[in-house]
Parts: C-alpha cells; structure tokens; sequence
C-alpha cells in the first residue's frame, strides 16, 4: 500500500515568518543612531521620554522593520539562489504577503512619524523613500556597490541621529551634531559593503554591482576598512578641534581596536566579514555614543 500526501501551499503567513521577514538583528543601528542623537543634542529627556521612546520605535522595529520586509519583496528571486529558507522562496510567507507586510508597515511608519512633528514626520518620509528606492525597481539602488551602501548608511546611521536631535531640540540640531552624524553615515558605506558578502554569489548571478561582485572579495574588503576608518579619524580630529580631547582619545581606542580585528577579517574577507559586522561594528557603535556625548551641547562659534 502507498500512502500519497499532498502538501497544500500556506494562504497565510507564518507568524515566526512574519518576525523573520523583518529581521529583529537590523534595528539595533538605527535604534542606537537615534539614541545618539538624542544625547548629543544636549537637551534633558525629562519630560520628553515618549518622543524618545517612540522615536526608537519608530527607527528600529518600525521604519528599518519596513525597510527588511520591502527588501525580501524586492530581493525574492535573489533570496532564492542566496538564501532558499527565507520566509518569502520558502513558501512560509505565500503569495503577495510579503508585499502587503511592506505596504502595512509603510503606513505605520508615516502615522507614527506624524506623532514626532514636523521634524520626525519629515525625517520618516525621507526614510520610507529612501528604503522603497534601495529595493524597488525602477531606481533599485542596491544594484550600485556605491550608491546602495551609501543610502543605507544614511538611513542607518545619519538620518536617525540627526532625527534625535531635531526632535529633542524641536528644531535643527548644532552644527557638530550634524558634522558628526554625517561623518559616522559616511563610515556605515564600509558596513554594509561587508554585509554584503553573504549574497555575493546570488549578487552575482542576478545583476546586482554590489563591491564585493566588481571588485572582488580582497580588493571589496579593502575598500570597506578605509572607508570606515577614514571618517572616525577625522571624528578624533574634530573632537581635538573641539577640545574635547579625552572623547578623542576614547575614540581612537575603539579605532585601533577596529584596526587589529581588520587586519584578522582580511586575512580571509569571504569567511571573516560576518565575524567582523559582529566585532568591529560594536566597536564602531561604541565610538559613535562616545562622540554623542562629546558634542553634548556644543555650538560653533
């Protein structure tokens, strides 16, 4: 006797598919950016916990949440090659729900940015569009190894700062704030360059120029370590400038301690680059609350 059992396709989501699809482990960058922003602006959070609160929200599970779900939408036919068992391919999120999760989350991002005003609304609608064009087609910017990386260093870094600090000080934050979450955005490209190396094969196969597809492994690596080393020393040059010196002193620690852990994710880029987003990017995050607290309400004169 032969027992034959058909396997139905799912109709509905699986919840734990649903978590998967917008990656929990990503929101911790912007989460951490906009906690700096709020530091280094320089304004008590007493009374404003709920804009900080919220703000954090809206940064990590919400908006970088939405960000995961319109990429996995955009990125199915890549995940297939790169990652079959991603809850798209894999059938434990059917049909056009991962799409209708994006959109569903698109609206609740700018609903939950009208609650931070003007700024944080404004700083939300940039966000949201800037995660739609690194994925969707026609401007797809993830197929560009500079430009990719850069947007989302931007919005991981950069964008949520900066929102911190207009939000706590209801208006544009100081200009060392603004110099600094732009140097730290500029550093977050060398980030995500290495994050890219787990789908450099699909990366490959589907058209997508990420660096370590044009430039390979070694050379991609390379290019990633300058290009975050380059904007934390001018970071400890800046705080000189600033006199803060022992802020600066703190920061090139973390730098040299990114150096040694470098030079061992060099050694083999493909195998290393995950332990390296693990152990360098904390060093580098760490860096980044140091220098919150340093431009702490300094203004240029």
């Amino acid at each position: 006797m032969t027992v034959t059992s058909t396997i139905q396709p799912r109709q509905l989501p699986d919840p734990r598919a649903m978590l998967t699809l917008i990656k929990p482990i990503t929101w911790f960058p912007p989460m951490w950016a906009y906690l700096c922003g709020a530091v280094s602006s320089g304004v008590s959070p007493a009374g404003q916990w709920p804009v900080v609160i919220i703000g954090v929200i809206l940064a990590g599970p919400v908006v970088c949440g939405m960000s995961q779900a319109a990429n996995d939408w955009c990125d199915r036919h890549v995940d297939a090659i790169n990652e079959p068992d991603r809850p798209i391919p894999s059938g434990r999120i059917p049909g056009r729900w991962g799409l209708y999760i994006a959109l569903a989350m698109t609206v609740l991002s700018l609903l939950l940015g009208l609650t931070l005003g003007p700024w944080g609304f404004g700083a939300t609608v940039v966000g949201v569009a800037a995660a739609w064009a690194y994925s969707a087609e026609p401007i797809r910017m993830k197929r560009s190894g500079w430009w990719g990386p850069g947007l989302v260093g931007l919005c991981y870094e950069g964008l949520p700062w900066f929102t911190g600090a207009a939000v706590l000080a209801a208006g544009a934050p100081a200009m060392p704030v603004i110099i600094v979450a732009a140097l730290y955005a500029i550093g977050a490209h060398g980030i995500m360059t290495l994050n890219d190396f787990k789908a450099l094969e699909g990366d490959r196969q589907m058209g997508v120029n990420s660096l370590p597809v044009t430039l390979g492994p070694e050379k991609a690596a390379k290019v990633a370590c300058i290009i975050m080393l380059i904007p934390q020393v001018i970071v400890i040059c800046c705080l000189a400038v600033w006199d803060r010196p022992y802020h600066g002193l703190a920061v090139l620690a973390l730098v040299l301690a990114q150096l040694a852990a470098m030079r061992i994710m060099l050694r083999d880029p493909k195998a290393k680059a995950p332990w390296y987003n693990g152990t360098g990017v904390t060093l580098y995050v760490s860096g980044m609350m140091v220098t919150a607290f340093a431009v702490r309400g300094l203004e240029l004169l």
